[in-house]
């Protein structure tokens, strides 16, 4: 099939060359394509999966259809196509119609292609700049008079743009859209001529191209080889799966960016993302909470457009379309938000996919099938779907949501129009004036990646001139990030307010832009009802506190008249060597990310880690600060250049420094990951990637047939992973035959430059897989864990006194929480203050007890007289007042052991050096939360969030905190770095006195 679609792109390229095929320049002529309209109906299983604007297809003498140049009808059984053939026919179609034009968005990781088609009558066509234009004209209406808005609004034409394929199992969409793009092109239907006339129609047929060649790669593969055990999609993206719809807040993957940089070039009135998971079409609008800082016309936007289409629908006879009960629009980090955080229309559909092409017969739950006031129509309990009623309901309801909006499309551009008014003027309408991160931040490198970060969404910011001062309010968590106070469950008195002084140089959000809303969703601090719905998603997000960076919410509307200049490039931090010696040179260890590109970039130059704060010529330097002695002339110039590259500030100094240090290494790291989910450890692999820090990317397979870890690695760090201990050790089932992932013939996508190949994926790590890490950490390694993959080691049984626990009572489903460092000696605490904000999602909670009854509470008194705050008077002797328990801190209730019990039970006493050491600790139930919805608290309050514990020569540091989650915890990211920097010296500053020998 793929030689003869070959042979038939090019004879039809051939015949585009010259004017309109066998018309010799004279009118297209179009009918009824008898045989494509014959096949979608034989494909399409029962009538009310069909609408009469798709259960046909016109031919036409001058554009070919999609079976001419694929060779089987969109929707067809059993048949998926490749990226390269999707992107050819729209170019194919572009090259014959005057109605389409085909622009590049960019590459993906893998140098696969992302397009978008634009499609209109030809005279919009020709003169798409000038619509263009008008948009972003009505996107930003600084100086803009309401004559001249509404003299826009009336030449404008509203842009609709629908995409496929983000998830790539979600296959139907890229089919689809290609028969859509050619029935928009040459179908003279009223609804298709209003659609062209009124509106531009934009079409990106794959959003994630990489997975999408991969997916049908594993599909075809199954289909031509029936009787083989069916491949896992192990990447459905270069770097994540499903989470390539939550990277629209940081943008760190490649068609996140090209997507938004897409959207700033058009300023699409409606995004339209195509999904496939439910039955049979889900029209969203969500159960709400939505979003708090969106504008409220978008609420009413969804709405309007979602109903309109579940009645035309649902008033030709189709059967399951529906609203409301999925999905809830309050978190802002889907890609959608490319539109909704610009003040324009996100929205998405679900429909029932088969996973590929095959027709099925499908079973309903009960809860999909029930009778609701949102789903009056519901789907039947039982049905054979097929990919051409996919095909159909995609189609029939994207035609009617695109003549909804051509029909109205001033009314469209208006809303558009406003919102985009109405975020400029909220700064004084409703506030807050401005977000202000101040220009003395300990972090400058983060915050400068934050910045950056607020950048690429469109969000301006500015620089201010000189020093000024503003009133903050107090009581409202005004001040979140960094060492600072955050937010104090304390701090709850009246609102007040505080006159703060910023230095010059401090970066300034007015809220007077454009997108002022969407710098306010990001940066605010966010609370989530437990009265609510059940997320969807995460429900905090916080960015300053995640980046442990400082942020500053200022109502005060005089902020805006500081003098300041907006940034015209991207914020850099200045590096260099400063200081005229060249004896030693010290980099203070702020965690600022950069600082380990910094090490490893300079792998081999000898530097050393300060053991304790110093002072020298009058510069102050926290623990973990680099000290870098004796460096050659050569090294001397890397150092230089490393630290203006990367923003490193690095101080010189002829003062012979007496501080204790210990090596700072540049490690031989591997980042583990398994064959069935490749989601988590993908976060880190872009993190890592982002920071050029060398890594080796391992699977549980090749640790399983691995003697001796130690020989190749210093550090093994395992990401979360989905399951047990048991699903680790079992991973694929060794069912069938060897199941190799490498490229072939038959599967050209399944390898890529950073992805893993192996002769057989099958078997998880095994037990001799656990056996090899134990004695990789037993002979001197580092072994770091995240969530739920501390069962490798502590279920493993390589650590003492540790054990994992599910609560049943918290709900915590993607928070940001409030932390405090119990042990600042620790290598993996260099350079944090006292409090710490990290991501938390309600993984398994790690606990430490040495097996005596855990914290040795006071039960409280016995049955007997009088109530429970009366003393137990015991008959038959004198009353002797009972002992006081003794306040414990939560260390101390942890290593408690009974005086009585110590002679005997010595053998469960670890030995010092085996002892966990907590490093972070969660804060008290009262004041953990900072964003999000939590529940139940008190299970998790003041438990480790991060543990060491030493093993033979080696040490496990386990996570309960996920630190690289979703390239938005860079605050959190240097605890990791540190540990792996320090990984031989991670005894240095341990307590001698462990409090074992507590006893009442």
């Amino acid at each position: 099939r793929p030689f003869w679609s070959a042979v038939l792109a090019v004879a039809i390229a051939f015949t585009a060359s010259g004017t309109c095929a066998g018309q010799a320049g004279g009118a297209c002529q179009t009918k009824d394509d008898a045989g494509y309209t014959a096949a979608i109906r034989k494909a399409t299983t029962e009538t009310y999966f069909s609408t009469e604007l798709t259960d046909h297809l016109p031919w036409s003498s001058c554009v070919p259809a999609p079976d001419t140049y694929l060779g089987h009808i969109i929707g067809a059984p059993d048949v998926l196509d490749h990226v390269a053939q999707i992107n050819g026919y729209l170019r194919l179609l572009a090259s014959r119609s005057p109605r389409v034009r085909v622009f590049s968005m960019g590459l993906s990781e893998e140098g696969r292609e992302m397009i978008v088609a634009a499609i209109a009558d030809e005279a919009t066509i020709g003169d798409l700049d000038r619509y263009r234009r008008i948009t972003a004209r009505l996107a930003d209406p600084r100086g803009l008079s309401e004559t001249e808005a509404e003299s826009l609004i009336q030449q404008g034409k509203p842009i609709y743009w629908a995409d496929g394929s983000i998830h790539s199992p979600e296959s139907g969409s890229p089919e689809m859209l290609m028969e859509l793009a050619y029935r928009l092109a040459v179908e003279e239907t009223p609804l298709i001529q209003t659609i062209r006339k009124n509106s531009i129609v934009l079409l990106t047929p794959v959003i994630e191209t990489d997975g999408r060649d991969r997916f049908v790669d594993v599909y075809m593969y199954a289909k031509h080889h029936p009787e083989a055990m069916p491949y896992p999609l192990v990447w459905w993206g270069h770097y994540v799966s499903h989470d390539n719809n939550r990277d629209g807040i940081t943008l760190s993957l490649a068609l996140s960016k090209n997507v938004t940089k897409t959207y700033f070039d058009w300023h699409a009135t409606v995004m339209h993302d195509l999904h496939e998971s439910i039955p049979y079409l889900y029209i969203s609008t969500g159960t709400g909470p939505y979003n708090a800082w969106l504008d409220p016309i978008v609420s009413s936007e969804w709405q309007r457009l979602a109903y309109y289409e579940v009645e035309e629908l649902t008033r030709r006879g189709v059967v399951g379309v529906w609203t409301h009960g999925f999905y809830d629009g309050w978190a802002p980090n889907y890609l959608i938000w490319a539109a909704t955080g610009h003040n324009a229309i996100g929205r998405f559909y679900e429909t029932f996919g088969n996973r590929g092409a095959d027709t099925q017969e499908r079973t309903l739950e009960p809860n999909s099938t029930s009778r609701e006031w949102y789903r009056p129509n519901p789907p039947l309990a039982k049905v054979k779907w097929s990919a051409r009623d996919n095909i159909n309901l995609q189609q029939s309801g994207l035609l009617l949501g695109l003549y909804n909006v051509a029909s109205h499309g001033q009314e469209y551009l208006r809303n558009f129009y406003l919102k985009s008014r109405r975020a400029v003027e909220k700064a004084r309408t409703e506030g807050p004036a401005a977000w202000v991160l101040p220009g003395d931040d300990p972090r400058p490198g983060d915050q400068a990646r934050l910045l950056n970060v607020l950048r690429a969404q469109g969000i301006e910011i500015s620089r201010a001139e000189k020093a000024f001062s503003t009133e903050v309010l107090n009581g409202e968590s005004a001040a979140i990030g960094g060492s600072g106070k955050g937010a104090d469950s304390k701090a709850k008195e009246a609102p007040a307010s505080t006159a703060v002084k910023f230095p010059a140089g401090s970066y300034i959000i007015r809220m007077d832009q454009p997108y002022s809303r969407l710098a306010d969703t990001l940066l605010d601090t966010q609370y989530f009802s437990t009265k609510d719905p059940r997320p969807y998603d995460d429900t905090g997000w916080t960015l300053g506190a995640l980046a442990n960076v400082k942020t500053v919410r200022v109502m005060d509307t005089s902020v805006l008249d500081v003098p300041m200049a907006k940034l015209a490039d991207e914020v850099r931090t200045a590096g260099g060597i400063r200081g005229g010696s060249r004896v030693t040179l010290v980099v203070n260890n702020n965690t600022d990310s950069a600082l380990a590109t910094f090490r490893f970039r300079l792998a081999s130059v000898a530097m050393g880690a300060a053991e304790e704060p110093f002072e020298v010529d009058g510069h102050k330097f926290n623990r973990g600060s680099f000290i870098i002695t004796a460096a050659s002339g050569d090294d001397m110039a890397r150092i230089a250049e490393a630290a203006r590259d990367l923003g490193v500030p690095v101080f010189a100094t002829d003062t012979k420094l007496t501080v204790a240090r210990h090596a700072l290494e540049a490690p031989r790291i591997a980042l583990l990951h398994n064959w069935t989910n490749t989601q988590a450890d993908g976060w880190f692999r872009i993190t890592l990637d982002q920071l050029k820090i060398p890594y080796t990317y391992v699977a549980d397979t090749r640790v399983r047939g691995t003697a001796n870890l130690r020989d190749l690695f210093d550090v093994i760090v395992a990401p979360p992973f989905t399951g047990d201990l048991a699903s680790a050790i079992q991973g694929l089932p060794m069912q069938g035959n060897a199941m190799s992932w490498k490229s072939t013939p038959e599967t050209p996508s399944f390898g890529a430059p950073g992805l893993d190949s192996s002769d057989d994926i099958r078997g998880g790590f095994g037990y001799s897989g656990i056996a090899a890490l134990e004695r990789f950490v037993r002979d001197g390694g580092l072994l770091v864990t995240a969530g739920e993959s501390a069962a490798l080691a502590v279920e493993g049984g390589m650590t003492r006194a540790v054990s994992l626990r599910r609560s049943q009572k918290l709900v915590c489903p993607g928070d940001v929480l409030l932390t405090g460092v119990e042990d600042a000696r620790s290598p993996i605490a260099y350079g944090y203050g006292e409090k710490l904000y990290v991501y938390y999602s309600e993984n398994p909670i790690l606990n430490i007890s040495l097996g005596f009854g855990g914290s040795a509470a006071n039960p409280g008194r016995s049955s007997g007289r009088g109530s429970a705050s009366d003393p137990d008077v015991i008959q038959g002797r004198a009353y002797t007042p009972p002992e006081k328990t003794p306040k414990r801190t939560p260390r101390e209730k942890e290593l408690y052991v009974p005086e009585e019990m110590r002679a005997y039970m010595s053998w469960r006493i670890p030995p010092e050096r085996e002892l966990p050491r907590v490093i972070l600790r969660f804060a008290s139930a009262g004041d953990l939360l900072v964003s999000g919805l939590l529940d139940g608290a008190s299970d998790l309050a003041e438990k480790p969030a991060v543990v060491d514990v030493p093993h033979g020569q080696g040490h496990i540091v386990l996570f309960s905190n996920n630190p690289m989650w979703r390239n938005e915890t860079s605050g959190s990211y240097f605890l990791l770095f540190n540990a792996i920097m320090n990984y031989r010296h991670l005894d240095v500053g341990r307590a001698v006195d462990v409090g074992t020998a507590k006893t009442e």
